[in-house]
This record gives C-alpha cells, structure tokens and sequence, in this order.
C-alpha cells in the first residue's frame, strides 16, 4: 500500500451534468502511488463519467470540483497532452488502431518518448507479459480477438510508461478465460508498483484484485473502504455480488 503523503490522484467534490441529469453528484476519491483502486456499481451509476472527467474526454457538460493528478489540477489540460503527463487510459471498447500492426500499436504508446533502447527494452517486456501478441507481432490489430485487442491496448497503455493507469471496464465482452488471463495481468503489473485505477462490471473480480474499492450508485459514493472487506459487506454482497 502507498504512503498516504504519495496521493496520485484526488477527486474532491466531482460534479459533473449532462443537460439536465446529473451523472456525478460531488464524489470524493484518492488513490496513492502503488494502490490498486477499484471503482464498482450498476450499469449508469457514473463510473464511466468518472473516468471521463478526470481524462478531460466527456461530450459538451458542465464539471465542478476538484480534479488532482500528482498535486496539479487537470482542468487546463487537454486529453492529448495527458501521455506526456504519464497519465495513461485503456478505454471500454479498447480503441486498438485496427489498420496498424501490433508492434506498431505498441510503438504509437509511446510517441511521447524518445529512447529508442528504452522503448525496445518494453517491447520486449510487455511481449513477455502478452505472449500471444509476441506471436503475431506483425498482424493487423483489427485482425486479432477481443481478448487479444485488450491485451494490446493495455501492453499500448503501458508503452507511455504511466504514473497513473486507467482501466475502463477491461472485462467486458470477454470469454470467461480471457477475463482471467486479463485479471492475472492487471494483478501482474499492479505486484510491479504500477498505480490503477480499475472500472469494473465484475465487483467481485474487481474486489478480489485490488487493494481498495469505491462503491458508486446514482452518482454517489456510498462505500469505500479495503477490498476484503467490501467483499464480505452484506449489503455489497447482495447489491452486486449476487448473493
């Protein structure tokens, strides 16, 4: 677990509205250096929107509050320039470059980057963490599985070297053996001291991976606390464990 003076990310009285609804309502959040945070919740309770604002990449809303990436706000900053920042997202739907290779997806990660041996060195890495994309390093993305487009735009990700890792709902619409292997390596690179931040339908995968959770509904954080014990909470249990 992160020392508390090692806070990566603050979000203090996050207010976000689309129109008339009101997708965040003031939620408050913190993740130090090291954690692996996840944030769980039905289907519209503001995860996604979470994630969204603190990337800067919501559709025309209004967003109050506090957004802090290692002690600077993010307001003035614009999503391209988050790489730069080593503030890395995995989107849901995965967002491969379809017409590139897989090494060259990777090389795209890191664009911000000018270390030609560093960059190979984590090439090199990553394809050890994702065998099977050593194995078609030269095939088109938009050839590949969905399973296999998630382990690109994650080893992708990783390329930029992060302070930070976004993961929006990395399961989804994945066969329950590739729901593991992705689940082994976000436990991989989490045992590596990387800091994530996990969006997940799958609270109990979520919950059985990370260090902490966040419970959201309607746009609220009624929870949060240690994973384990979110785990064992009744009301968790029932919500959205399906027990």
């Amino acid at each position: 677990m992160g020392n508390m003076g090692n806070i990566v990310l603050k979000l203090s009285g996050l207010k976000v509205t689309y129109g008339g609804i009101k997708a965040l309502k003031g939620i408050d959040l913190v993740i130090h250096r090291g954690e692996l945070v996840t944030l769980i919740g039905a289907n519209g309770a503001g995860k996604t929107s979470t994630l969204k604002a603190i990337t800067g990449t919501l559709p025309q809303c209004s967003v109050d509050g506090q957004i802090e990436y290692l002690g600077e706000s993010l307001e003035k900053i614009k999503p391209f320039q988050l790489p730069e920042k080593k503030l890395a997202m995995v989107p849901e739907g995965r967002g491969v470059f379809t017409r590139m290779s897989i090494h060259e997806n990777l090389l795209m990660g890191a664009y911000t980057r000018t270390d030609k041996p560093g960059i190979a060195a984590d090439i090199a890495k990553w394809f050890d963490l994702f065998p099977r994309l050593k194995e078609r390093s030269h095939q088109m993305a938009g050839t590949l599985s969905g399973g296999e487009q998630q382990m690109l735009a994650m080893a992708r990700a990783l390329m930029s070297r992060p302070n930070l890792l976004l993961l929006d709902e990395p399961s989804m619409g994945l066969s329950p053996i590739m729901v593991e292997k992705i689940f082994e390596v976000i436990h991989t690179i989490s045992a590596q001291g990387m800091t994530i931040l996990l969006v997940e339908q799958n609270a109990r995968l979520a919950l059985q991976t990370a260090d902490r959770g966040y419970v959201m509904d309607s746009g609220l954080i009624v929870m949060d606390g240690k994973a384990k014990d979110l785990l064992d909470d009744p009301g968790v249990r029932t919500a959205y464990l399906g027990e």
